[in-house]
């Protein structure tokens, strides 16, 4: 008979030991990555100022080529003084230095993804939101585009969900921006008409691009999750699971207008699976439906009366939001609370 390999008390401390050290050294890798990421930062900025004070002293455009070359010949094993990146230095501090919500945050990311939102966001505000929603979720610069060129930031600012009165301090902020107020499905290639049944199969098929709307922290379960209540079975139709809320979520698609009887359809699901299907360490589930339309005010107070956290959102096949979409944004003051509310450390 073998014997079985008794770990000894000393060598177990040792291997904690050493993973202790390890994940010492891991974080003084990332914290000296973050030093040297501010600091390249800070020189960019003072860089993109001194072009800019010279601009105001009415110096030529030339003096920026000219200072291209020579950084290039003098600092020739380093990257970023072409004459495009010069430009860019002037526009970021141009842009910037005045407004008192970006200033502050202008560390917090890499030089490449504040390019990013620096040419493709004009509002100061949605600048504040993708800059802060990158840093706290370590969105990489492609899944950042694909955010910016979604429109997530009308979409989460939009949302109507009623996770502020139905979800803990702790994780209630996250889960607002896990649910948008519409996704885009334009990847299915589905026409106008079209059945609940083709498209939760369309979905399933392009899995992937599917889950990149939704947010990269989903991952897929399954579709037609069957749960059951003695001998009668009901099917959800896709159940998700969120990595950093630590919970279930189960979406309901419908193909046409929202009513409030969905409402309760989902609360059943549910109840169902926090009593039957999540494990001991993860939160309650959360509940999603999205259908083709729905009226604001009727989500609002169908919303009201639950004691579940649901959300309901719009689907489009297209890529473009509805031409109105921007006058159902917040003014300037409730957008700023939001934001602070959503990016509390």
């Amino acid at each position: 008979m073998a014997k079985t390999t008794e770990i000894k008390p000393f060598e177990k401390s040792q291997v904690n030991f050493i993973a202790e050290i390890k994940q010492k050294i891991r974080q003084a890798q990332y914290e000296a990555m973050r030093t040297v990421n501010v600091q390249l930062i800070n020189l960019y900025w003072e860089i993109g100022k001194a072009i800019a004070e010279k601009q105001q002293e009415n110096w030529g455009k030339s003096v920026v080529p000219t200072l291209s070359k020579e950084l290039q010949k003098e600092f020739s094993g380093t990257g970023g003084f072409s004459v495009t990146n010069l430009w860019l230095m002037a526009q970021f501090y141009t842009e910037y230095h005045n407004v008192t919500n970006l200033q502050p945050l202008v560390g917090e990311i890499s030089w490449t993804k504040h390019i990013v939102i620096l040419n493709r966001c004009k509002n100061n505000l949605e600048r504040q939101f993708y800059i802060q929603a990158t840093k706290k979720f370590g969105w990489t610069k492609n899944v950042l585009i694909h955010h910016i060129e979604g429109k997530s930031y009308e979409k989460y600012l939009l949302n109507q969900t009623n996770f502020e009165q139905n979800l803990p301090e702790k994780i209630k902020n996250q889960a607002i921006l896990a649910v948008k107020d519409e996704y885009s499905f334009d990847f299915l290639n589905l026409g106008d008409e079209h059945s609940e049944s083709q498209l939760e199969t369309a979905l399933v098929n392009n899995i992937r691009a599917f889950l990149l709307e939704m947010n990269f922290q989903f991952a897929f379960v399954g579709n037609q999750f069957r749960v059951q209540v003695d001998d009668d079975e009901y099917f959800i139709d896709l159940l998700l699971y969120h990595r950093q809320l630590q919970c279930l979520v189960a979406v309901e698609l419908k193909v046409g207008k929202f009513i409030p009887e969905y409402k309760g359809k989902m609360e059943f699901y549910l109840s169902i699976l926090n009593d039957k299907v999540k494990l001991p360490n993860e939160n309650d589930a959360i509940g999603i439906i999205i259908c083709k339309e729905k009226n604001r005010t009727v989500v609002e107070y169908s919303l009201k009366t639950s004691n579940m956290p649901i959300g309901v959102a719009t689907y489009t096949t297209t890529a473009n939001l509805p031409e109105n979409y921007q006058n159902f944004l917040p003014d300037e003051k409730t957008i700023t609370e939001k934001l602070t509310d959503y990016f509390k450390k």
